[in-house]
């Protein structure tokens, strides 16, 4: 390209302005475009052990390593063993003393190396696990340690992130971050789903050692890049002399806010009604619509569309001063109907219906996920974000796993009881245990709309709501 031609490229790039990049009014002056595109790299990380812990481990563990299933579940759910503690993480991130006079690098640093060590280790440990035939004791605790590791270096690593990339926002520009941030963890989950299928579909030992290993090693470099010279050093917060509150103080403070325990509740019963149908939605379609494996598939590049939609216009929105619990509700309320669309979907045997539901879920789950999120920051001051990352973060993540694990089971249930014909004569159809589980969704939204309901009034009767949240408590 000549020099001319250059310049005129550039000029035109120029004119189309911030509207036509996405995300790039998510920059400031504090966090320019190019160090929120580097600090967003954790995220990506994220998304990757998250997708690796929860999918692809899943699929090769039973089918390739000849694992038992129940042990599969324990072994995948023990990093939300971890979940809970988010809230005291970042409290310690808050409040942490260093000479050096950063309170979120240690923190980022720790967790990417537990993540790394966890990563490096568990390959090793699920073959030993997959041939031991009674595996003993010492197998099961080295493959629950692998997973545990990763987890927690997960959250960790997500909690002090996510506080730092608050830190450096400014408060204008936290709603589009935090969509900006939202939207760098599902694309990490879904590049990292398709390179791992991809390096996968000639399986071998040797091939699953490599694709982990070579996930340890990328987890290291992107959450490196990602925190080199991003945060400055400021001594007068970590002092070894200056005054901290103990945990429980904190802890106390925050919940003792009727605001922020609405908010919580809120979350934890809106988080769980959008993440019971996270291992039934294909499974309908497949059984009850009669689609195919390739249609099914499709479906959850449905699901995240409407989850980046959501996220799109979330961020517009907010950056005009919308009210956050008043874009959350609506999120509610856009899934109460989605699930509506999900459960009519089945008698009246129309897939098109159904994949209009699974659209309107993504968009309804991502614009609750997006508003409650920038609602928390809202709760403590800009010096205690971690403590409000984490609390979100750790009711989120709580509430997700819980509810993943209590939607297979009911729906297991509710299908066995209906097919020995427990439930009558009317209810014997394969759609009846999805569908009770799908009511059930809608219950708990109906629910974390009453719960959320007073902060929007108290919004709209013209009370300030407190600094506006923004990323610090992503969660995932």
């Amino acid at each position: 390209m000549t020099a001319r031609g250059a310049r005129l490229f550039s000029s035109v790039l120029n004119r189309l302005g911030p509207g036509w990049l996405p995300f790039a009014d998510a920059a400031s002056a504090t966090l320019p475009l190019g160090r929120l595109l580097r600090l967003s790299l954790f995220q990506f990380s994220v998304g990757m052990a998250l997708v690796l812990l929860n999918g692809t481990l899943n699929r090769v563990m039973i089918v390739e390593l000849s694992v038992p299933a129940w042990l599969v579940a324990t072994m995948v759910s023990v990093p939300l063993l971890i979940a809970p503690l988010r809230a005291l993480i970042g409290h310690r991130s808050d409040s942490y003393r260093s000479v050096l006079g950063w309170r979120r690098v240690p923190f980022l640093g720790l967790g990417t190396m537990l993540q790394y060590a966890g990563l490096g280790m568990m390959p090793f440990a699920l073959l030993v696990l997959s041939e031991a035939g009674e595996s003993t004791a010492v197998v099961y605790a080295l493959s629950g340690l692998a997973f545990l590791l990763v987890g927690s270096g997960l959250h960790i690593t997500q909690t002090a992130g996510l506080a730092l990339a608050t830190d450096l926002a400014s408060e204008a520009s936290r709603p589009r971050v935090v969509a900006f941030l939202y939207v760098m963890l599902l694309l990490g989950m879904v590049l990292s789903a398709l390179a791992f299928g991809s390096a996968l579909a000639d399986f071998s030992q040797l091939r699953l050692i490599q694709v982990i290993q070579s996930a340890a090693v990328v987890t290291l470099v992107l959450n490196v890049v990602a925190l080199w010279k991003q945060e400055v050093r400021r001594p007068e917060l970590t002092a070894p002399d200056r005054p901290r509150r103990p945990f429980r103080e904190a802890w106390g403070e925050l919940v003792a806010d009727r605001t922020a325990r609405r908010l919580l509740l809120a979350l934890g019963l809106g988080t769980a009604a959008f993440s019971m149908q996270d291992i039934l939605l294909e499974p309908y379609g497949g059984e009850v619509l009669a689609l195919n494996v390739g249609q099914t598939t499709l479906l959850t590049a449905l699901l995240a569309g409407g989850s980046l939609l959501a996220f799109l216009i979330a961020s517009k929105r907010l950056s005009q001063g919308e009210d956050p619990h008043r874009l959350a509700a609506f999120g509610a309320v856009l899934g109460v109907f989605a699930f509506a669309l999900v459960v009519f979907s089945g008698p009246l045997a129309m897939p098109g219906l159904f994949r209009l539901g699974t659209v309107l879920i993504g968009v309804g789950g991502g614009f609750f996920a997006i508003g409650t999120l920038t609602a928390a920051m809202a709760l403590a001051e800009h010096s205690d974000s971690g403590l409000a990352l984490g609390a979100w973060g750790a009711v989120q993540a709580t509430a997700m796993g819980l509810a993943v694990g209590a939607g297979g089971a009911l729906r297991d249930g509710f299908a066995s009881l209906a097919e020995a014909g427990a439930l009558g004569p009317a209810l014997t159809e394969p759609a009846v245990g999805y569908s009770i589980v799908y009511h059930l969704e809608i219950a708990l939204l109906f629910a974390a709309l009453a719960a959320i309901g007073p902060l929007v009034r108290h919004a709209r009767g013209g009370t300030p709501s407190g600094t506006r949240l923004g990323l610090a408590e992503f969660p995932g």
